[in-house]
């Protein structure tokens, strides 16, 4: 599929594993130049390889802790070093620890925010004037569906993640005259190290539950048969293109790879949100979003 991504430059965060490593690795599938960036730089420059080596595009590996100004910083400006522009921002970081209100305290808040929020606004600040000098730009920003429902035990993320949201509709309107669309893909329970680790997950196990039947239980709770980080790393990339470049300020929603069940929304209205199941649904949005 050519998704006319090729020769572009993304920078993708979190990317050294799960759902920004197949978010990056779908990207360098259409022959766009990437700068992945995440804290293990072990971890990273092995991604970057693999990456490379399956899809033929250059991979510049910068580690880089979102939670810090200057390594924010340090990443773009390495990126635009090397490639000469930024066409793609993909916001991605792992997720807030997992806690009621009673068991946390102010510096644990201070810490979600930072990292679930502000690391967002500090990227999009970064990159604006790029975007701005070739004329266009795609920013995607990785949140949760707990911006649309609350997940039990996932307080900040639950009360922090909207503001991502509500950033993304206000900057779609300030920067449309720019032609620079802003997105959230919410993804739901995706087959990652965070899932695995989950605390349910753990009490299952416990129970005698081997893994494969504890993540089934979580499965049929969502209604999603099988996970998987590549289905919706396509949906990431699929930001990028310049199909459906009418597309700013939506919410699309994805609950694993379950067979076609959801599918909602207009190819072309500001600020639908779109909500979908299944291989082919995911695919199809892959090719609206970043080009």
């Amino acid at each position: 599929m050519d998704l006319g991504l090729k020769g572009k430059v993304a920078l993708v965060l979190a990317a050294s594993k799960g759902l920004g490593r197949a978010s990056a690795a779908a990207l360098a599938a259409e022959g766009t130049l990437i700068t992945i960036g995440a804290r293990n730089r072990q971890a990273l420059e092995q991604a970057a390889r693999e990456i490379q080596r399956e899809s033929g595009s250059r991979i510049l590996a910068v580690p880089t802790d979102v939670t810090k100004v200057e390594e924010l910083e340090a990443i773009v400006a390495t990126t635009v070093h090397e490639f000469g522009r930024i066409d793609i921002l993909v916001n991605n970081a792992g997720g807030p620890p997992a806690g009621t209100f009673e068991t946390l305290d102010d510096g644990q808040w201070q810490a979600a925010f930072e990292l679930t929020l502000l690391s967002t606004v500090r990227l999009i600040r970064l990159v604006l004037p790029y975007m701005r000098q070739v004329g266009e730009g795609r920013i995607i920003n990785i949140v949760s569906t707990s911006v649309k429902e609350p997940i039990a035990d996932l307080l900040l993320s639950n009360a922090i993640r909207p503001g991502v949201v509500g950033l993304a509709k206000t900057l779609s309107i300030e920067l449309a005259s720019h032609n620079i669309t802003v997105n959230n893909i919410c993804p739901g329970r995706i087959l990652t190290d965070r899932l695995r680790k989950g605390s349910m997950i753990k009490e299952k196990i416990a129970q005698g539950m081997s893994e494969t039947e504890a993540l089934s239980t979580r499965g049929t709770q969502y209604y999603c048969a099988r996970y998987s980080d590549e289905t919706i790393g396509e949906t990431r990339g699929s930001g990028s293109t310049r199909r459906f470049s009418r597309i700013t300020a939506s919410g699309l929603y994805y609950w694993g790879d379950y067979p076609d069940r959801w599918w909602s929304g207009s190819s072309n209205i500001l600020g639908r949100s779109y909500v979908f199941g299944g291989s082919s649904g995911i695919r199809w949005l892959f090719c609206t979003l970043t080009h």
